[in-house]
C-alpha cells in the first residue's frame, strides 16, 4: 500500500513537472519573437504580408520587419522587449544621431503614443518633437504591448529609406510626458546600415573615425599642449639665453604646423560628413587659426631689444598667445562633445592640461619668491 502510495505521489510530480515546463515553454515563446515566427500582432493598420525580417539590434532583441508597399510607401514593424520606457528607430545619412530623424514610441499606463522627432543636437532641447524630415502616412502608426514585446509600426512616404538605421531604448522607467514631450538621454543605442534590398544588416562604428581622431589628436598637441609648453619654455628658461629663443621658438611653430594640419582635416571632414552642427566649432577653429597667423606675423616684426615699441609688442604677443590657447581649450573639449566621444577622452585631455597647468603654477611660484 505504501509502495502504491509513493508511486502516485511520484506520478503526479513528474505530471506537475511536466506541465510547468510546458507552461514556461509556452511562456517564453509568447514572450519572444524572432524572424522565424509569424506576426500576430492587433492593430497594425496596414498589410503586414510578405514582410523581410531582420536581427536589427541583437544584444537588444531588437526585430525589424519591413517591405516597400509602394513605389513610395514603405512598410515598417519594429519590435522590441517590453519596457518602461521609449523605444526608438532614427534614418540617418551618415549613420550619426545629430541630423537625422527618428520615430519614437512608449506604452504608458496601457496605452502608446508615438511621434517623430528631428534629432538637431545632443542635448534634450535640441530633440524636438513632432517635427523631422520623415514623412509618416497619416493613419498608419501603431504601437501596442503584447506578449511582453512592443511592436511599434508606421508606414513612410519615401521612394527609398535611408540605410542607416539608429535604434535606441530609453532609461528604466521614464516616458515623456505632455505638454513638450521631451526626451531624455538614451540608456543605449546602435547604429546600423541595412542594405533594403537585400536584407543584409551590419554595425557600424562612426564614420570616418581615423579622420576624427587625427583632427582631434593634432589640435590638442597643436593648439593647446604644445603652446603651453612653449610659454613656458619662454617665460622660465631665460636663464639659458639664447637657447631658450630657439626653443621657444621650435615649439611654437611645430604646434602652429599641427594646429594647421589640424584644422585641414576638420574641413576634409566637414565635407564628407556634411555635418550641420559644427559652424561654431567650425567659427572658433578658424578665430584660432586667425591668432596663430598673427603670432607668426609678430615674429616676423619682432623689434629689437632697445627699440621703444618692444613693450607694445611684448603685451600685444603675450596676450594674443593667451586668448588663443583659452579658445582652444573650450574648443577641444566642444569637439570632443560634438564627437560623441565620451568622457575618457574628456579625462585623459583634462589630465593633461591640469598637470601643464599646475606646472606653470608651481613655476609662477617659485619666480615670484626670487
Amino acid at each position: 500500500m505504501r509502495d502504491r502510495e509513493m508511486k502516485a505521489s511520484s506520478s503526479l510530480i513528474l505530471v506537475l513537472v511536466s506541465l510547468c515546463g510546458l507552461a514556461a515553454s509556452v511562456s517564453s515563446q509568447s514572450s519572444s519573437d524572432s524572424c522565424s515566427s509569424n506576426l500576430n500582432v492587433d492593430g497594425i493598420r496596414f498589410d503586414t504580408t510578405s514582410l523581410t525580417c531582420i536581427s536589427a539590434w541583437v544584444s537588444e532583441n531588437f526585430i525589424l520587419r519591413y517591405k516597400q508597399a509602394s513605389a513610395n510607401t514603405w512598410s515598417f514593424v519594429l519590435s522590441t522587449p517590453s519596457t518602461d520606457s521609449y523605444v526608438a528607430m532614427g534614418f540617418s545619412k551618415n549613420g550619426l544621431m545629430v541630423g537625422s530623424s527618428a520615430v519614437v514610441g512608449w506604452v504608458s499606463s496601457g496605452s502608446g503614443m508615438m511621434k517623430q522627432y528631428a534629432l538637431d543636437g545632443q542635448t534634450p532641447a535640441q530633440v524636438k518633437p513632432d517635427q523631422g524630415s520623415l514623412t509618416l502616412l497619416s493613419n498608419s502608426s501603431m504601437i501596442a504591448s503584447q506578449s511582453n514585446r512592443t511592436y511599434m509600426a508606421f508606414q513612410l512616404a519615401v521612394a527609398q529609406p535611408e540605410s542607416g538605421l539608429i535604434y535606441s531604448v530609453g532609461p528604466s522607467g521614464f516616458t515623456p510626458v505632455s505638454p513638450g514631450y521631451q526626451l531624455i538621454q538614451h540608456q543605449d543605442m546602435t547604429s546600423t546600415s541595412v542594405n533594403f534590398g537585400s536584407g543584409q544588416t551590419r554595425t557600424q562604428g562612426t564614420p570616418y573615425t581615423r579622420l576624427r581622431k587625427t583632427h582631434g589628436i593634432l589640435n590638442m598637441l597643436g593648439w593647446s599642449i604644445l603652446m603651453i609648453v612653449g610659454i613656458i619654455v619662454a617665460r622660465h628658461c631665460k636663464q639659458y639665453d639664447p637657447m631658450w629663443f630657439y626653443a621657444h621658438t621650435a615649439v611654437q611653430t611645430a604646434a602652429f604646423i599641427l594646429g594647421l594640419l589640424g584644422i585641414i582635416c576638420g574641413f576634409v571632414l566637414e565635407h564628407k560628413i556634411s555635418a550641420s552642427n559644427v559652424s561654431t566649432h567650425k567659427s572658433l577653429g578658424i578665430f584660432i587659426l586667425v591668432l596663430g597667423c598673427l603670432q607668426v606675423m609678430a615674429i616676423l616684426a619682432r623689434p629689437g631689444k632697445g627699440s621703444k615699441v618692444r613693450e607694445y609688442w611684448n603685451w600685444y604677443h603675450h596676450n594674443v598667445g593667451r586668448i588663443l590657447i583659452i579658445f582652444a581649450i573650450a574648443n577641444v573639449f566642444y569637439g570632443i562633445h560634438l564627437g560623441e566621444q565620451g568622457q575618457k577622452w574628456n579625462v585623459g585631455y583634462g589630465v593633461i592640461i591640469g598637470l601643464l597647468f599646475v606646472t606653470l603654477i608651481v613655476l609662477e611660484i617659485q619666480k615670484f619668491r626670487k
